[in-house]
């Protein structure tokens, strides 16, 4: 008996239910695809636009202009140069702004939190703050300020005059002048061990004073102070002071936290992309530079922090891959 009907007929229903599947499958792709685009969490073009950077010609930087091999301006070749730069320019580049469309504005301590760097005839507010500025809680629940992750872990120290005796901790120095900037996290720990306080709005104010003479010592961030170490070789002299609380640097992007996101995006991409060396050259040539004269306070600590995951829409692929 002939039975190729029966063949073509089990053929075609064959081919008709794949049809179906394939047909099934394109309306569950299409309504996840819509689900996750509705009701997921935004793509990085979302958040730009949400940050108020599509169209911008400009980022405003604020940046110090007065610690070497952190952020510093010279006025010769007209150029900042630091690892708060250095950091500033990547994160601007993953924000979608070439150096040419970024510009850096010098901003004292004291105007971290509102974002006002100083420009000819006035004050601008700009879009981020990348300098040394430490995350604490009281800063945190200030309304004008947002952090990032962090991007530098560093610890607080102490400089001296090169023919100091040990500074093994604050207490070594009481009732001994000692400068700090008013604004430093380290200024209430001094001041909590009985020194004499001399307060200057710059670092570097606070070391020529050192210098000169005027004070017995200088305290701040370790990874601020080595830049001066390093600047002033064999003047100076830095000590393990020994303090347990950690600095760790934030970004401040003020209330805007969309940009918050996308700055704690590029600092995610820069720790778990392999291929991402930024960070490492960074501090390679700022902050390793200055640890052998630095001893024997280590300058910083040589991993970028950790990052969290940003809740972003991208796909499996986008994801930088973690180093095995």
């Amino acid at each position: 008996m002939d039975q190729r009907p029966e063949v073509g007929t089990r053929l075609w229903t064959g081919v008709v239910r794949l049809a179906a599947v394939v047909v099934l499958l394109a309306v569950v792709v299409a309504v996840g695809y819509a689900v996750v685009v509705r009701a997921g969490p935004p793509s990085v073009e979302e958040l730009r636009e949400r940050a108020g950077l599509i169209g911008k010609q400009k980022l405003l930087i604020g940046v110090h202009d007065d610690n070497p091999g952190i952020s510093m301006w010279n006025g010769e070749t007209r150029e900042f140069s630091g690892f708060d730069i250095d950091i500033a320019y990547m994160v601007a580049a993953d924000l979608g702004f070439r150096r040419s469309e970024v510009d850096l504005l010098p901003i004292e301590s004291e105007d971290r939190g509102k974002m006002q760097a100083e420009i000819p005839g006035g004050f601008v507010t700009v879009d981020l703050v990348v300098a040394s500025y430490s995350i604490t809680r009281e800063r945190e629940e200030l309304p004008e300020v947002t952090f990032s992750v962090p991007y530098l872990r560093t610890d607080q120290s102490v400089v001296t005059r090169h023919d100091h005796p040990p500074v093994n901790t604050y207490a070594d120095l009481h009732r001994k002048k000692v400068c700090s900037i008013a604004t430093s996290t380290s200024e209430g720990p001094a001041k909590d061990a009985g020194v004499i306080q001399v307060i200057r709005q710059r670092t570097g104010q606070c070391i020529e004073d050192l210098l000169a003479g005027k004070v017995e010592a200088v305290t701040q961030d370790a990874a601020l102070l080595a830049g001066f170490v390093k600047l002033h070789s064999g003047r100076l002299k830095m000590h393990d002071i020994g303090q347990d609380l950690q600095e760790r640097w934030g970004i401040n992007t003020g209330t805007n936290t969309a940009l918050r996101d996308l700055v704690n995006l590029s600092l995610y991409d820069s720790l778990h992309d392999p291929a991402d060396q930024r960070w490492e050259d960074a501090f390679d040539e700022h902050l390793r530079s200055a640890q052998p004269e630095s001893m024997p306070q280590q300058v910083a600590v040589d991993r970028q922090p950790e990052a969290r995951r940003v809740d972003v829409r991208r796909w499996p692929w986008e994801w930088p891959a973690r180093a095995s």
